[in-house]
């Protein structure tokens, strides 16, 4: 929840407002928010007067690690907001020096994967072999019911584990521009010194390699001959992990290159609007949605992305022959594409051919634009995604109240923990 700075956090705020009006809802967080209560509170109070439903907003960070514990002797309904959980789950247990339960919880997640594939990571030869096994059945398993931000997604879900609720909840992430917004992306516009005749191409959120940040660049460099007065926008914070500055200057892009540094939300769809196309890639993939990709949709913003396999039923251009590139069932006419999306195996050229086109061709920009627009309000508004929690909330209440599958879970993942307390209360002639 906010104030930690992630779109998760922003999300959290969001839905649980929405969702007062129809529900009693008490947040739990391990770090101090604004109406929350310490996460420490929870067992207690759910002992005392058991709630109907926890709802866990679970995501592959760091920030999610106290969850683990509540999720499996509390099951509930859990939104998964990355696809692949491994990277944090193992940076969790393996910190504290937990090899054991590491490899338990490897081998339960992906019974047909080689043993000793743990032993890379508990070695520090973790980097891809996190994008391989993603370590998501237990959760899947272990919750009442599980909800994913993508239809495909919830699908392969389905068949990966047999039995699980799932459910697609569509992610309501940002504002449909409103009145003032020609004024809004003029005075942004101004202040960044952009000239209403240049195009504005636009990078938002952490400025990461798994962005493309470098692949942007050097696109970016690569079509200037036909965009001499374009301009590059990169809005975020930096990583520790990559000088996005030096990137630049070792392109003598610098004098091109405009840096905001972090934008809250506040500022964010303003900075978008002054955008004439937002550039959001991933590579490699959580299978995460983006929400500064949903904020571009919103306003209206034409946009390039990695054709993905969990946003494989977003219609979307093929910059290699700027036709749809998705089957749609027979009969049924070619939907009006959303953005353009490129095939990680081609990237440098259908990254250089989508930035030119869309850099050069206005009445393009304009349709990809409208139709984005409309998209965002039939998928991914606030009122869709309420339905689809309300939804996905009655399933998880007719769903069984403890895991399904408990009996292959490693024993470290339903132990109570209160070993030493019997045997302190036991010495007294007290049990539990």
């Amino acid at each position: 929840m906010p104030p930690v700075r992630t779109g998760v956090a922003a999300y959290s705020a969001e839905i649980v407002a929405a969702l007062r009006a129809e529900h009693k809802i008490d947040v739990f967080t391990d770090q101090p928010a604004p109406g929350a209560q310490s996460a420490h509170d929870l067992l207690w109070k759910h002992q005392q007067r058991p709630y109907d439903l926890p709802v866990y907003q679970l995501g592959n960070s760091s920030f999610h690690d106290f969850i683990w514990p509540y999720l499996f002797r509390h099951p509930g309904l859990t939104v998964l907001h990355d696809a692949h959980l491994h990277h944090a789950r193992a940076a969790q247990l393996l910190r504290v020096k937990r090899a054991a339960d590491y490899r338990a919880e490897f081998a339960a997640n992906h019974p047909d994967a080689p043993a000793h594939m743990a032993e890379l990571a508990i070695g520090g030869f973790d980097n891809y072999l996190y994008y391989q096994w993603p370590m998501r059945k237990l959760v899947v398993e272990g919750s009442r019911a599980t909800a994913v931000h993508s239809a495909p997604l919830a699908e392969a879900l389905r068949d990966e584990c047999p039995g699980a609720v799932v459910e697609c909840i569509h992610m309501a992430h940002g504002e449909a521009a409103a009145v003032g917004a020609d004024q809004q992306r003029n005075v942004v516009r101004q202040r960044l010194g952009v000239a209403p005749h240049q195009v504005l191409f636009g990078v938002f959120g952490a400025l990461t390699p798994e962005k493309r940040v470098p692949q942007v660049l050097d696109a970016f460099a690569e079509v200037r001959p036909y965009l001499p007065d374009a301009r590059l926008l990169l809005a975020g914070a930096s990583a520790s992990h990559y000088d996005v500055d030096a990137d630049v200057e070792r392109r003598n892009l610098g004098p091109l290159v405009i840096r905001t540094g972090y934008l809250p939300d506040e500022d964010l769809t303003a900075h978008l609007l002054s955008c004439d196309v937002s550039l959001n890639l991933r590579w490699p993939t959580a299978r995460e949605m983006s929400g500064p990709w949903l904020r571009a949709l919103a306003v209206a913003r034409p946009t390039i992305v990695v054709d993905l396999e969990h946003t494989a039923d977003v219609p979307s251009l093929d910059p290699r022959t700027w036709k749809v590139s998705h089957a749609r069932p027979a009969g049924e006419a070619e939907p009006d594409p959303v953005t353009v999306a490129i095939d990680i195996l081609d990237e440098a050229h259908s990254l250089r051919l989508a930035m030119r086109r869309l850099g050069t061709d206005a009445e393009l920009r304009a349709r990809l634009g409208a139709a984005a627009g409309a998209y965002w309000r039939r998928e991914h508004s606030l009122n869709a995604m309420k339905d689809d929690y309300r939804r996905a909330i009655a399933r998880a209440l007719e769903g069984p109240a403890a895991g399904h599958a408990a009996a292959h879970w490693p024993a470290h993942l339903t132990d109570r923990g209160d070993r030493v307390l019997n045997q302190l209360l036991g010495s007294m002639g007290v049990s539990l």
